[in-house]
């Protein structure tokens, strides 16, 4: 199973602003899968993200 990470955790990976990971969510610019209020974040998914420069399915 893939590394989920929090909103938190994936800005600092992508040293980006919290709200900009959360904004990119919400505008489904990168993979996230929404989990109650919050966003989780699959690590290979975003390795792959950052790889491809695509979205390719959430959740």
């Amino acid at each position: 199973m893939s590394e989920l990470l929090t909103v938190k955790e994936l800005a600092e990976y992508l040293r980006w602003n919290a709200r900009t990971v959360y904004r990119k969510a919400q505008e489904g610019k990168i993979p996230a899968i929404k989990v109650g209020a919050g966003w989780r974040f699959k690590k290979g998914d975003i390795d792959q993200w950052l790889e491809t420069g695509r979205v390719e399915g959430n959740g």
